[in-house]
């Protein structure tokens, strides 16, 4: 098996024509489909099916093509890296937005100083999304909220967040700031809160049905930015992690723990399998789990306590 028929067949199957394929290539088709049908008598299975608009990965395909992806990313860093005394390459990490409030810029420059070779790419994203990219192999780690063990990934889970009642210091003009709130007394505010498909929400929802009341969900927002700026200009509160409330809103807006032992958000370092990654990719968990305990113990994370496994 060589690359470059790895690399024919990836092109074929993301642009779903052979013919395509092959102009784009500078191959004539003729000579592409010979690689292409060399290819599956070594693997000893079909990896396309024609169509009549062209052709589509069998299932051993789509499963082929995957790998061949990740295979081919990885030749072209080891070429990189071969080039280079130091460790590069390309890195890709997915953060939801209220982590890379937090997280992404401390985050670009430990890794610039550590790894200055090392490309990134960082994608903020609902964790979902970013789960969603994981298993395309579009990114190579994210600090996911929820994580499915079924999935071939490397877990590790690093903190966990208390939830907060975010809100004008006049909106809630009974108690301090820092003071604790119940859950029936959160209900009784008027609520942003993200639609009832994000993992804040579910687990927000689920403290209510414990405590046996109805909130006052004024407003369903998907995006942190739009949803915050909302808390600042209108009498209406909201629950979110701390670093929700930091940043632009420091000052502006006042954090009310959730009286709850069951309601916090796990943030889990995620990532492809470890055979998978690129040394690149594994210096940069590396610094992520390293920055993100650093910046719990030194208090510059509300809420947040260093998960213990």
């Amino acid at each position: 098996m060589e690359l470059r028929q790895l690399r024919y067949f990836v092109r074929v199957v993301e642009l779903g024509s052979m013919g395509r394929a092959a102009r784009e290539l500078g191959l004539v088709p003729s000579a592409l489909s010979q690689q292409i049908s060399r290819l599956e008598g070594e693997l000893a299975t079909r990896l396309l099916q024609r169509t009549a608009t062209g052709v589509i990965p069998t299932d051993a395909g789509l499963a082929f093509w995957r790998q061949a992806q990740m295979a081919l990313r990885h030749a072209d860093q080891a070429v990189v890296a071969a080039r280079e005394a130091r460790l590069s390459g390309a890195v890709s990490i997915g953060f939801a937005p209220s982590t890379a409030s937090l997280l992404a810029r401390p985050f670009i420059a430990a890794m610039h100083d550590r790894y200055p070779d090392v490309r990134l790419h960082l994608v903020e994203s609902l964790s979902g999304h970013l789960a969603g990219m994981l298993n395309a192999r579009l990114l190579d780690l994210a600090v996911l909220f929820q994580t499915d063990s079924g999935r071939h990934w490397s877990v590790l889970p690093l903190l966990d967040e208390k939830l907060f009642v975010v809100a004008r210091p006049d909106l809630v003009s009974d108690r301090q700031p820092r003071q604790p709130m119940t859950v029936a007394e959160a209900a009784r505010l008027p609520l942003a809160m993200p639609s009832k498909t994000h993992g804040l929400r579910i687990l927000v929802d689920a403290a209510f049905d414990r405590a046996g009341v109805e909130p006052d969900i004024a407003l369903e927002i998907d995006g942190l930015t739009t949803l915050m700026n909302t808390v600042i200009d209108t009498p209406i509160a909201t629950i979110q992690p701390g670093v929700a409330a930091g940043g632009m809103h420091e000052g502006r807006l006042c954090l009310y723990p959730l009286d709850d032992p069951y309601l916090f958000r796990r943030n889990v370092v995620t990532s492809v399998s470890d055979d998978e990654l690129s040394p690149a990719a594994l210096a940069a968990r590396v610094v992520l789990a390293d920055l993100m305990r650093t910046l719990v113990r030194d208090g510059h994370w509300p809420g947040a306590t260093i998960h213990e496994s």
